[in-house]
């Protein structure tokens, strides 16, 4: 996972790219942001669809999403039309993660409505069911407080039938758990220990069987970040450099260490409960730690 908002040009996307699929990573995703995160406002965002559909036609096997798109940025139709459009143009290989949006400076910065919590889930929850209906087998009538669609069986339809898979996210509250519950096929949360996934993990499946789905065929993930190396020092390495660049330090939940430390990181979560974890790599430059990850991490995860 790579935070697309901190600098990338086009030709570090086709290098990342490039470097999972020959390490065998299975799906690149990108945060979905106009404006750096930490303050460094000469770093430059790309944006996110337009940059997974170009990924999409020069990629074969590697999957690829957001993680998330804020529902300020895009009316759902735009939305639910760019995602089909990715879809046609990778052969049936996008998700989409949609989220609330919460970073007040770039909705200031480009004139994005921003309104309280409340309202933006709101918001929210009417993109998400617009969304999934666009995406469905028949015509589509909206009458919403925030959108109203007057009918429309939008074509083509995604290649991945029934749909793109779906991801919502956030802490296991009841509101986006129920929300994930009725329209989401993967929920994702963020930062999170292996014991805080446990308990999460548990929250959303109670509400998906509350929905009166399945909790088996619910799928439960984990964005976090990720420093390895082969060396200890390596590892020391690059914690100074994500110091001097980013003025960060890394939390508990994050995977660190040399291979084998990551692996039990990583086996303490698939334990948890988590399907699948995003590996948020704030140096995206360093190609080394994609290799890693694709080479090195997976036979690390099976290790006693």
């Amino acid at each position: 996972m790579i935070e697309g908002q901190e600098g990338e040009t086009w030709e570090q996307w086709r290098a990342i790219a490039a470097a999972c699929e020959e390490h065998g990573i299975p799906a690149l995703f990108r945060s979905d942001h106009y404006l750096p995160l930490d303050g460094h406002l000469e770093r430059g965002a790309l944006d996110a669809w337009t940059t997974i559909a170009a990924l999409a036609a020069i990629t074969t096997n590697l999957r690829l999403g957001t993680l998330v798109s804020p529902a300020t940025f895009r009316h759902p139709s735009v939305l639910a039309k760019s995602v089909v459009t990715a879809d046609h143009v990778s052969g049936g290989r996008v998700e989409l993660g949609l989220g609330a949006g919460w970073h007040l400076g770039e909705h200031k910065a480009y004139g994005f409505p921003f309104a309280g919590v409340a309202e933006r889930f709101d918001v929210l929850a009417e993109q998400i069911e617009i969304v999934h209906s666009l995406w469905g087998d028949a015509a589509f009538e909206y009458h919403g407080r925030h959108y109203r669609l007057m009918g429309v069986d939008a074509r083509p339809k995604p290649v991945q039938r029934p749909h793109p898979p779906l991801i919502v996210g956030g802490n296991a509250k009841p509101r986006s758990a129920a929300l994930a519950a009725r329209f989401a096929d993967e929920y994702n949360t963020v930062f999170a220990t292996p014991a805080e996934c446990c308990r999460r993990r548990a929250a959303v499946a109670r509400a998906w069987a509350e929905a009166g789905r399945d909790p088996t065929t619910m799928r439960f993930s984990l964005m976090t970040g990720c420093i390895v190396g082969r060396r200890r020092e390596d590892v020391r390495a690059r914690l100074q450099r994500l110091e001097a660049e980013h003025g960060m330090e890394p939390a508990e939940s994050w995977v660190v260490g040399t291979f084998d430390t990551a692996g039990a990181h990583l086996r303490a979560l698939r334990e948890a409960g988590v399907d699948r974890v995003m590996l948020q790599l704030l140096l995206h430059d360093d190609l080394e730690q994609i290799a890693f990850i694709g080479d090195e991490l997976p036979a690390a995860l099976e290790r006693v």
